[in-house]
């Protein structure tokens, strides 16, 4: 199982280990990490669950989808480290991810 860490807008570190296959997004739902609603499911259609990926994490992440990318064009704060934590799945060589949650969502 991966070891993933949210950074959230107060600073708070919080380490999870994520079964593979699971969503950022529902692992951090199901573990009421502050600042990720996951409103849509996980269907990439609210933002609510957008992270800034560490730096050194970026490259190593797949390519967001068509549908992210304008999902994600609507986001305030949205920067090159933006993803929605949705489409991201949880798998081994995602070990030590960092990811922050920004203060607000939209």
């Amino acid at each position: 199982m991966p070891s993933i860490t949210f950074i959230t807008a107060d600073g708070r570190s919080h380490t999870l280990e994520i079964a593979n296959g699971v969503s950022l997004m529902q692992a951090a739902v199901n573990s009421g990490i502050e600042g990720i609603d996951g409103t849509c499911g996980g269907s990439a259609t609210c933002a609510t669950c957008q992270v800034h990926v560490a730096a050194e994490w970026i490259d190593r992440l797949a390519a967001p989808s068509v549908d992210e990318t304008s999902m994600l064009e609507f986001v305030v704060g949205r920067d090159e480290s933006s993803r929605l934590s949705c489409q991201i799945l949880l798998k081994e060589d995602l070990n030590g991810l960092v990811v922050r949650v920004p203060a607000a969502q939209g």
